[in-house]
C-alpha cells in the first residue's frame, strides 16, 4: 500500500468533478462552484471581510465545503490537527473552511472523505443512497 500525500488544491477539483451528478458553475469573479442537483457541496471563495489572516488581511484562498451537521463541522474545526475552521458568518451554516494553501496539512484521502460527505450533504436522498449502496464503508465490507 502507498502511503497518502498531501492533499493539493487540483485534488478538490478532480475530487470533486469525480462524484456522480456533478455540475461546475462560475461565481460572479470565474471561482469554481461544484453542484449535486443544483445545490453547492463545495466553493472556491471569493475574498471576504469575514476571513482574515493574523494581519488582518482578506484571505483569498477559501474553499467551502458542506458538512452533514453541525456536530460533523465542530469535529473538524475543533480538531487541532486539521486546518478547517470556520467564521461567525458561517454561524448555523452546515459547513467548512480551508485554505487551499493550507491543504498540505491533510493528506489526499482525507480530503477525499470530506468532499465525498460534503457531496452526500447536498445530494438528494435517491443519489445518496445508490452512491452508499456503492461505497459501503469499511466496516461494512
Amino acid at each position: 500500500m502507498t502511503a497518502d500525500r498531501p492533499a493539493r488544491v487540483e485534488d478538490v477539483h478532480e475530487l470533486a468533478r469525480a462524484m456522480p451528478h456533478v455540475t461546475v458553475v462560475r461565481g460572479s469573479r470565474g471561482n469554481a462552484v461544484y453542484q449535486v442537483g443544483g445545490r453547492s457541496f463545495v466553493f472556491f471563495r471569493t475574498p471576504r471581510p469575514d476571513a482574515r489572516d493574523e494581519n488582518g488581511q482578506k484571505l483569498t484562498d477559501v474553499i467551502v465545503l458542506w458538512v452533514g451537521s453541525e456536530a460533523d463541522k465542530q469535529s473538524l474545526v475543533q480538531d487541532p490537527t486539521t486546518p478547517f475552521f470556520t467564521t461567525p458568518h458561517f454561524d448555523g451554516h452546515d459547513s467548512v473552511l480551508v485554505q487551499a494553501g493550507r491543504l498540505g496539512e491533510i493528506g489526499r484521502q482525507e480530503l477525499a472523505e470530506v468532499i465525498e460527505d460534503a457531496w452526500l450533504a447536498q445530494a438528494s436522498a435517491r443519489r445518496r443512497t445508490a452512491w452508499l449502496a456503492e461505497h459501503p464503508a469499511p466496516g461494512d465490507r
